[in-house]
């Protein structure tokens, strides 16, 4: 079976997604099955550089998974002609000036999110792309989680009828770090090293909401920093400057109301640490990252309020689970792939960078209407 070769230079994978999600579970595991297969039979094989600025980890890291190259010099590694795409999954705030050098030196590219920490920077972002004429695509791992396609399924063979509202619950709590080591970095509670959870979070509700269930018309959005004070990886105590918590609200085309909390200060008492429960005039569903539930409108209890008796129904009991009728693979790994087979053949890809554009766009409208106590209108863009 003939093959073919794609040198990947893929920047910032020495932070957990990065390790993870993105080199593990998506490029390790597409090397060890053989490549991407084409329309055509062939199969491309990723050969990745590793590439960042602490060599003792690159090195770790390349070792640990069989990589062979990996190197700290970022000029030399864009002016290889032997690697066509740069990926980054590095920091925010210097991820616009990492892809435009990677754009001046001729790469496709693909990229976590947020593209940017505000719209003006992520719009010139995007027309440098696009006037470069390069390939680029955006991480939007949940459209691929087996949850949400399952909503997908429902909503595509008219089980909602018609869509009415959508609530999302999404987080978990994060330990402050002093008496238990935190799960997340300490840069995502400094506003000033890019961290906060409105920036981090509404470029995922964006893409969800705009391919699932409407394109995002309005929002209403307030934040928060609950817990004021954190210790860092050292153990040494800091201010948290930015946002750890976010309410936020949304119109969506159609009429259908959305709301999101977003929280790294909440305990969890749900199915999964994010849930989505749509409810439409037929039926309702509630999708976690892998499993989902539904009712149909036949099937829904009649329940009678009395607050003087214990409740006689088992609400989680009247719920039915969505099977799992096809293998699902890991939700990054499947946009790689989309990706590959777009670089090479051409087939479309939508998720690009002028959809992280939309993902900024809302954070900024969130961020103003946080600011100003309001709804604010989300105008529609042009690419």
């Amino acid at each position: 079976m003939a093959e073919k070769r794609i040198g990947i230079i893929m920047h910032g994978v020495t932070g957990r997604m990065g390790t993870n999600q993105h080199l593990i579970r998506s490029i390790c595991a597409i090397r060890e099955q053989g490549g991407v297969a084409l329309a055509d039979g062939t199969r491309v094989m990723p050969d990745p550089i590793l590439l960042g600025r602490n060599r003792d980890k690159l090195e770790r890291l390349a070792r640990a998974h069989g990589i062979a190259r990996w190197s700290t010099d970022m000029k030399a590694a864009l002016a290889s002609k032997d690697d066509s795409l740069f990926f980054d999954a590095a920091s925010t705030q210097a991820r616009p000036s990492i892809l435009k050098q990677a754009i001046a030196a001729g790469k496709d590219i693909y990229c976590e999110k947020p593209v940017a920490t505000g719209l003006a920077e992520a719009l010139d972002l995007y027309r440098a792309a696009k006037n470069a004429g390069i390939k680029h695509g955006v991480v939007q791992d949940k459209l691929w989680l087996p949850g949400l396609l399952k909503l997908k399924l429902l909503r595509e063979a008219g089980f909602f009828g018609k869509i009415l509202s959508l609530r999302g619950e999404f987080g978990y709590w994060v330990f402050e770090g002093d008496w238990q080591a935190a799960q997340r970095p300490s840069w995502n509670y400094r506003k000033e090293d890019g961290g906060g959870i409105i920036l981090d979070m509404l470029c995922h509700w964006r893409y969800v909401l705009d391919n699932l269930f409407g394109e995002v018309k309005s929002v209403s959005c307030m934040g928060a920093t609950h817990i004021p004070e954190r210790w860092d990886e050292e153990g040494r105590k800091y201010r948290a400057t930015a946002d750890d918590a976010a309410y936020a609200t949304f119109e969506l085309e159609g009429g259908v109301i959305a709301h999101i909390n977003s929280s790294w200060a909440v305990r969890v008492r749900r199915d999964d640490l994010v849930t989505f429960q749509v409810d439409g005039t037929h039926g309702s569903a509630v999708a976690g990252l892998q499993r989902c539930f539904s009712q149909a409108r036949v099937n829904t209890p009649k329940p009678v309020w009395n607050p003087d008796v214990p409740q006689s129904i088992n609400f989680f009991d009247t719920w039915q689970e969505v099977p799992s009728n096809v293998a699902y693979d890991n939700a990054f790994k499947v946009e790689w792939e989309l990706f590959i087979r777009h670089l090479f053949e051409g087939t479309p890809f939508k998720w690009n960078l002028f959809e992280g554009v939309k993902g900024v766009q809302l954070v900024d409208c969130a961020l103003k209407s946080w600011a100003e106590r309001r709804w604010v209108d989300v105008p529609r863009l042009e690419a």
